[in-house]
């Protein structure tokens, strides 16, 4: 279910995708809520193109690191193609 980057506290989080397009994102939320998994999204930038590279806004969906592995099934069950765990390292949610 989404929550807010608040109900998470200091916990960590890991990034488990990012949506390009709004239905996308919204199918993505589906898929995370119908799993029972709780995430907190929020705006983002990354960096898209091949030829002309430039900078564009996507959702960026975090959860618990506990709940990573469950997050990850449930986008892949859904057709989703979840980033892989980070080396060691895990990203903190942006406005925290």
């Amino acid at each position: 279910m989404r929550q807010d980057p608040e109900f998470f506290a200091d916990r960590p989080m890991t990034l488990v995708y990012i949506g390009k397009r709004l239905a996308e994102s919204q199918s993505v939320e589906d898929a995370l809520t119908n799993a029972g998994v709780d995430y907190a999204v929020e705006v983002d930038y990354y960096t898209g193109g091949v030829i002309f590279r430039r900078e564009r806004a996507g959702a960026f969906f975090y959860v618990e690191d506990s709940s990573a592995a469950p997050a990850r099934a449930a986008l892949q069950a859904g057709g989703f193609k979840a980033l892989e765990a980070a080396s060691g390292t895990d990203r903190e949610i942006a406005s925290q």
